[in-house]
């Protein structure tokens, strides 16, 4: 059973493909952060980006096979660890075969800090935030 309860179809655009015929390697950490905000709308609900959010302060990559134009993407994302005011976000790239099983074309993580935009400085994970994570992950 997969840990991950969040999917995001994503659509491999041409401006994605590099010289060699697939996704260029940059393109992942857009992936992510696609991810990140469908997550945040799904569990968090709408956030004022105005005043608090979260930045990425790490993120980690890892490739396993290439991502063609006419794959049937996703990205799986979940929220693995929390702290008190950075928490760790978990990815899976996977295509979609015709007989329904996924294929893994990637891993990666991000390490993301909540601040507050008008005293740019970093706080505690709201605590409404953190109830309905650990609601929707089980944590």
């Amino acid at each position: 059973m997969t840990l991950f309860k969040h999917r995001t179809p994503v659509q491999i655009r041409f401006k994605d493909i590099d010289k060699v015929g697939h996704v260029n390697n940059a393109n992942h950490l857009s992936y992510f952060e696609l991810a990140r905000m469908t997550y945040s709308d799904a569990v968090l609900g709408k956030i004022d980006w105005s005043e608090n959010g979260f930045i990425v302060a790490t993120a980690r990559i890892e490739y396993r096979k290439p991502i063609l134009l006419e794959d049937q993407v996703f990205i799986l994302a979940r929220t693995s660890k929390m702290g008190n005011k950075s928490f760790e976000m978990e990815y899976e790239i996977v295509k979609t075969e015709k007989d329904g099983t996924d294929i893994l074309l990637a891993t990666g993580a991000t390490v993301l800090v909540c601040i507050n935009y008008g005293t740019q400085a970093t706080i505690p994970i709201p605590e409404e935030w953190r109830k309905k994570v650990q609601a929707f992950e089980g944590l």
